[in-house]
């Protein structure tokens, strides 16, 4: 049986911020000829954004709609959902390094509620469940139990496995992956750029994600311990000052008694004798745009000293090779070595391996155990602007660091390899600026393992290629739908998107350890291949021990087949979970990336999903099927119902979603007009949306919300630092007396993104406002204003704001409980404010993750927090006053 078509992962990626935040850069920014922890300033996402907005490269429509989603090019959609994730948080200025880093010691030192979260998706997450083979369902493609992105992986010989996540912290497995421990949620960041193990069996650890990603953030230095069997790191494990806080890591190198450094503020070294002392800075291409310098505060500083990998020669550590620059091109972007005791530009004598800013871009290095062979994976900012097939140049290989460099692979070869990317516009390395490792065996110099959006292997340095873990299994032979089988006849394969490798062993057996958007996975080095080398023994390791799924959206609904509630949200690249309350294992009923969910409080059956730009889907049986839709496309049972904002591109990524507190069956949805729907979950056509209001052109929802027929929408547009401008709207969902509300720039909300209405289910006219963003305290923009919380007792007409003590934090939607009390979702974790008081309390003990929403019960008794990088979790609402 052929394979249908299916949905694309259309991931989130940001920009570069400089903050303990994100770092969200578009991958559709043009190549440039263009003259920091929580401890940080903002993402790196978010810095990415503000570049490409500055660079006047302008917004991406989505060609992609509901009905025909494969249109369009992914890589772009992914840059968009990147620069809307940092928007958010950065607009309308530049957020200056140490927000974060004070919001954290802020929150730390609130009082805090009584009672304790329950994590409740600890148990794994199976995308391949057989009970979900809907149509929008990417079940049986092959990626298995899955979790959330994993930026980095190290491996020794006594079967330890590190898993460093992007949002969720360091992970830690003693039986080769699997059974594991969280071993870094002591520390003010839990994102991930690179883990090392040196040659004395440290564990070298480098926060800050540097995958160039929307929902990236920066990180808060580096850490090791001495003893990563048993250890944990805390901040006193931490190596060197403060140089490093507020950047990302993306690679840790060591040579000559020294770990170098390659990260977003130039490159650094330290001793690994002796971790006091500060770190020095080796190389900077642009030193005046580093932080407490004369261009620091420059919209294009973040970009300026991006730096990517350290080669260094095993026989003399004093030959170094830098890979420097921004992945979308930049003057200095290029191989740099030290001659005459300066750092000089490489221009000549590399081969076929390019030196020229306009094609060099993000480059990966990796030696032989032996030192006799290099390799190198560059990606190319002048493809990547011009080719919407791939961004990679090529992988390279030599027997020297100083080259000469040969080609061994290029995107067109790759896919000729038994790859499942084919297609025009979505062929190996449209993501190379994105998903890249690579690795050698230790036993072998030939045998190399490299990581695009899938995972390659050559035995033979580079001559042939085998995709041992394509992308998924749909449009192969082997595939059908066959229920009985997780993967049909196929054999398992890796998720996609690749960014961590490592070689280890386990019971005396090597194994290649990989991360991606969906975890960890491992095979042994020398494993099987069927006919077309795909590998025959890949093992997922995401066994539920492991939680950093990465929400951005929770429903809860009665579970009406079982007792209890059914619990389902929208995830980065994993699609939308579903929990019911018999479950030992969650199920994947949607595919594709999640975004926003409504579920019916009364029937958790009754969903509607997002996947983005508001192509909603909507199910009245939980999307359970069996395949049966694909020979007779009436046994469907979930439906596309997309609004028409969807496919002219005038909504956000990831747009807002709402059903009226009084009145479940109707809808309200946000794109650049107001959508309202009265059908409920029976609604079967997007056609049955009516637009309310025209909030107008260039403007698009950020927040949507309805009570007893009043409703309340919140806009942006321009969403960035380049004329700012948010506002809200007020009408009824009949269509009548839609009205703008004046928020002049200076007034008493601030001039920043408007994430989330909380309305009082006892009185429409009672509103609460969440604003993300930082306050002007830390943004250079116009009217950004003070506060977070903003109360409103006379439907919007009037805003006071209720922050107090709240921390100066991004702020992403709150909730009204029963009982009058408010609870609000930050960046940093949930804050509540008792019914009388004026002052709020820290709600229980999270590590250092963003949430993003808060829903309550079917019966408002629990409030349910969705993090973006350690799952879902609960709490009594009791217990928060």
């Amino acid at each position: 049986m052929s394979a249908p078509t299916r949905k694309r992962r259309w991931l989130t990626i940001c920009a570069i911020t400089a903050s303990a935040g994100l770092f969200a850069i578009p991958a559709s920014a043009a190549p440039g000829k263009h003259d920091s922890s929580p401890f940080g300033a903002r993402t790196l996402g978010q810095l990415a954004s503000e570049r490409e907005h500055s660079n006047s490269a302008g917004s991406v429509t989505p060609k992609a709609t509901a009905e025909d989603p494969d249109d369009g090019n992914e890589a772009d959609e992914i840059a968009e959902g990147a620069d809307q994730y940092a928007e958010a948080r950065t607009a309308p200025g530049v957020v200056a390094p140490g927000a974060y880093g004070a919001a954290w010691q802020s929150l730390a030192n609130l009082p805090s509620t009584g009672g304790n979260w329950r994590h409740i998706t600890n148990l794994p997450y199976n995308s391949d469940d057989p009970r979900y083979r809907d149509i929008d369902s990417n079940s049986s493609g092959g990626s298995g139990n899955v979790t959330g992105r994993m930026a980095a992986i190290a491996a020794d010989d006594d079967g330890y496995v590190y898993a460093g996540s992007a949002g969720g912290g360091v992970w830690r497995s003693a039986t080769g992956g699997g059974h594991w421990q969280p071993i870094s949620d002591r520390l003010p960041s839990q994102s991930t750029g690179a883990l090392a193990l040196d040659g004395t069996g440290r564990l070298w650890l480098g926060t800050g994600e540097a995958n160039t990603n929307a929902d990236a953030y920066l990180g808060s230095g580096v850490y090791v311990l001495s003893d990563p069997h048993h250890g944990t790191f805390s901040t006193r494990t931490r190596v060197g000052g403060d140089e490093l806080e507020s950047t990302t890591v993306r690679q840790l190198r060591f040579g000559g008694g020294k770990v170098w450094a390659a990260t977003s503020e130039g490159v650094w070294s330290h001793s690994t004798k002796t971790l006091s002392g500060s770190w020095k800075l080796e190389y900077a291409p642009n030193p005046d745009y580093l932080p407490g310098h004369s261009k620091a505060t420059d919209a294009d500083a973040a970009y300026k000293n991006i730096t990517n990998d350290i080669a260094i020669d095993p026989k003399d550590p004093s030959k170094v090779v830098l890979a420097v620059g921004w992945r979308s091109g930049d003057d200095y972007n290029g191989f740099y070595t030290k001659v005459g005791g300066r750092w000089q530009r490489i221009t000549s004598g590399f081969g076929d391996l390019p030196t020229d800013a306009d094609n060099v871009g993000t480059v990966t290095f990796a030696r032989s155990a032996d030192g006799s062979r290099y390799y190198a994976i560059d990606e190319s900012p002048e493809q990547m602007a011009s080719n919407p097939d791939s961004g990679l140049e090529g992988i390279y290989s030599a027997g020297s660091l100083f080259g000469p460099w040969t080609k061994v692979a290029d995107y067109k070869g790759l896919a000729t390899d038994g790859s499942a990317l084919t297609s025009s516009g979505y062929m190996p390395g449209v993501q190379a600026w994105y998903n890249q490792f690579l690795t050698v065996d230790p036993s072998n110099p030939q045998h190399v393992y490299a990581g695009l959006e899938e995972v390659y292997e050559t035995k033979d340095g580079g001559s042939t290629w085998s995709t041992v873990g394509p992308y998924w299994n749909f449009n192969f032979s082997c595939w059908n739908i066959d229920p009985a089988k997780q993967t049909g006849d196929c054999n398992p394969t890796t998720h996609s998107d690749q960014h961590g490798v490592a070689i280890g062993r386990y019971h005396g057996k090597s194994y290649v350890y990989v991360g991606n958007d969906g975890g960890a996975y491992r095979r042994p080095v020398n494993g099987s291949q069927d006919s077309s080398g795909h590998a025959t023994d890949w093992t997922s390791l995401n066994d539920g021990t492991i939680d950093t799924l990465q929400y951005y959206s929770v429903g809860i609904g009665k579970d009406l087949d079982h007792g209890g509630v059914s619990v389902t949200g929208g995830l980065q690249d994993n699609g939308q979970s579903i929990l019911r309350s018999n479950d030992k294992v969650m199920g994947s009923n949607f595919g594709g990336d999640g975004g926003d969910t409504l579920t019916d409080p009364a029937n958790g059956c009754n969903i509607a999903q997002e996947y983005v730009y508001l192509a909603l889907q909507v199910t009245q049986n939980c999307a359970l099927n069996d395949g049966s839709w694909i020979t007779d496309p009436s046994k469907a049972t979930s439906y596309n119902i997309a609004p028409a904002d969807n496919a002219t591109g005038e909504a956000r990524f990831i747009a807002p979603i709402g059903a009226d507190l009084k009145n479940g069956s109707t809808w309200v949805a946000g794109g650049r007009h107001v959508w309202v729907q009265t059908h409920g979950y029976a609604i079967r056509s997007g056609s049955e949306w009516k637009s309310v209001y025209d909030l107008g052109a260039g403007r698009t929802a950020t927040a949507v919300a309805a009570s007893g027929g009043k409703v309340y929408a919140a806009w942006c547009g321009p969403c960035n630092e380049e004329g700012y401008a948010r506002g809200i709207a007020v009408g009824n969902a009949d269509g009548t007396g839609w009205h703008d509300i004046s928020l002049p720039v200076d007034g008493t909300v601030p001039n920043r993104y408007l994430s989330g209405f909380a309305v009082d289910p006892q009185n429409a006219n009672h509103v609460y406002l969440a604003v993300n963003g930082f306050s002007r305290h830390w943004t250079e923009g116009p009217g950004s204003g003070l506060g977070h919380v903003f109360e409103s007792k006379d439907g919007g007409s009037t805003w006071k704001d209720i922050s107090a003590n709240l921390p100066d934090v991004p702020t992403n939607s709150a909730v009204v409980t029963a009982n009058g009390g408010i609870a609000v979702a930050t960046d940093l974790g949930v804050v509540y404010r008792a019914p009388g008081q004026t002052k709020w309390k820290r709600v229980g003990s999270l590590p250092a993750v963003a949430v993003l929403q808060l829903k309550l019960s079917p019966d408002g008794q629990t409030l349910y927090a969705a993090t973006h990088g350690r799952g879902i979790y609960t709490i009594k609402v009791r217990d928060c006053g």
